[in-house]
Protein backbone atom coordinates (compact mmCIF):
# COMPACT_ATOMS: atom_id res chain seq x y z
CA UNK A 1 0.00 0.00 0.00
CA UNK A 2 1.59 3.43 -1.07
CA UNK A 3 0.76 6.07 0.97
CA UNK A 4 0.30 9.58 -0.83
CA UNK A 5 0.83 12.51 2.06
CA UNK A 6 0.24 15.15 -0.14
CA UNK A 7 -3.48 14.22 -1.01
CA UNK A 8 -5.89 15.48 1.40
CA UNK A 9 -7.02 13.14 4.26
CA UNK A 10 -10.11 10.94 3.95
CA UNK A 11 -12.89 11.57 7.16
CA UNK A 12 -11.54 8.36 9.50
CA UNK A 13 -8.21 8.63 8.29
CA UNK A 14 -4.77 9.41 9.84
CA UNK A 15 -4.40 13.81 9.16
CA UNK A 16 -1.71 14.28 7.01
CA UNK A 17 0.85 15.19 9.23
CA UNK A 18 0.76 12.45 11.28
CA UNK A 19 0.94 10.44 8.09
CA UNK A 20 3.95 12.69 6.90
CA UNK A 21 5.75 11.86 10.47
CA UNK A 22 5.28 7.98 9.86
CA UNK A 23 6.70 8.21 6.55
CA UNK A 24 9.47 10.60 7.38
CA UNK A 25 10.14 7.65 10.20
CA UNK A 26 9.73 4.41 7.44
CA UNK A 27 11.96 6.09 5.18
CA UNK A 28 14.81 7.16 7.97
CA UNK A 29 14.70 3.44 9.23
CA UNK A 30 15.43 2.13 5.91
CA UNK A 31 18.13 4.37 5.17
CA UNK A 32 20.11 3.11 8.73
CA UNK A 33 19.04 -0.22 7.32
CA UNK A 34 20.79 0.71 3.96
CA UNK A 35 23.76 2.02 5.71
CA UNK A 36 24.64 -1.01 7.55
CA UNK A 37 24.83 -3.49 3.94
CA UNK A 38 27.66 -4.61 3.91
CA UNK A 39 29.13 -5.10 -0.21
CA UNK A 40 27.86 -8.06 -0.91
CA UNK A 41 24.13 -6.92 -0.25
CA UNK A 42 24.32 -3.49 -1.61
CA UNK A 43 26.20 -5.48 -4.71
CA UNK A 44 22.56 -8.02 -5.09
CA UNK A 45 20.63 -4.61 -5.05
CA UNK A 46 22.08 -2.59 -7.59
CA UNK A 47 24.29 -0.01 -5.19
CA UNK A 48 27.77 0.68 -4.58
CA UNK A 49 29.03 1.87 -1.14
CA UNK A 50 28.80 5.22 -2.21
CA UNK A 51 25.36 5.27 -3.11
CA UNK A 52 24.17 3.85 -0.09
CA UNK A 53 25.84 6.52 2.12
CA UNK A 54 24.52 9.05 0.10
CA UNK A 55 21.19 7.99 0.39
CA UNK A 56 21.41 7.18 4.34
CA UNK A 57 22.84 10.88 4.81
CA UNK A 58 19.62 12.23 3.38
CA UNK A 59 17.57 13.98 6.02
CA UNK A 60 14.37 12.33 7.27
CA UNK A 61 12.55 14.85 6.24
CA UNK A 62 13.64 14.33 2.82
CA UNK A 63 11.66 11.78 1.09
CA UNK A 64 11.64 10.15 -2.25
CA UNK A 65 9.43 12.02 -4.80
CA UNK A 66 7.64 8.50 -5.27
CA UNK A 67 5.51 9.40 -1.71
CA UNK A 68 3.94 12.37 -3.18
CA UNK A 69 2.85 10.97 -6.51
Amino acid sequence: MSLNICAPARPGTLPRVQIALRDMMAVWSQRRTLRALDDAALADIGLSRREAEREARRPFWDLPAQICR
